[in-house]
């Protein structure tokens, strides 16, 4: 007879193999992107709101044309040289974060719409059996984040865990894993 094992969870040993592929900065190998340079600051938290410090975040991202990495972004639109759209980054002790990026720019939506700018991301945390899936959209693109089509099926009262909000020269964004201020995440 078999027997059902054990289910594995995604933490809490990241770093694990890991560590040399974490990326704080995309911007470090495409220096003509030095103007247009923003931080992304945070925290994961659990549902108590305590800091989960072996968690780790993943970010993929079009350049501020558009136009993302890969082969089946075919578009004719400027790449950046250097910018690859994808970070990973570990949480800290206290479940911060930091990624410095640049503001992405719109990209193709369903139905001949045109998305918001924003961030897929990805979280990895123990005790959870799939990775979680996020956006994080900008506070300055108002207009375009009442257009998302994505944004636009998220209940109006819980929008707000999706937008970052600007502080101290950078963008605060937190990832709430549960609880009254949980992040929304999509079945992706």
């Amino acid at each position: 007879m078999l027997y059902a094992s054990a289910s594995q969870t995604v933490g809490p040993y990241l770093h694990i193999g890991l560590a040399g592929l974490y990326t704080h900065d995309l911007t470090q190998d495409a220096p003509e992107l030095a103007e247009q340079r923003i931080a992304i600051e945070g925290r994961v938290v659990d549902g108590l709101g305590a800091p989960v410090p072996d968690a780790m975040i993943e970010i993929w991202q079009a350049n501020a044309h558009g136009r993302y990495r890969h082969p089946d972004d075919g578009r004719d639109l400027p790449l950046t040289d250097g910018f690859t759209g994808f970070a990973r980054v570990p949480t800290g002790p206290q479940g911060e974060f930091r990624i410095v990026t640049v503001k992405p720019g719109r990209v193709p939506g369903p139905n001949g719409t045109t998305q918001a700018p924003h961030l897929v991301v990805s979280v990895f945390a123990r005790g959870l059996l799939k990775h979680l899936s996020t956006r994080m959209y900008f506070p300055d693109e108002a207009e375009a984040n009442a257009q998302d089509w994505v944004l636009s099926q998220v209940p109006a009262q819980r929008r707000g865990t999706l937008v970052a909000r600007a502080q101290g020269g950078a963008l605060h964004w937190n990832v709430a894993l549960r609880g009254a201020d949980e992040t929304v995440f999509f079945d992706y």
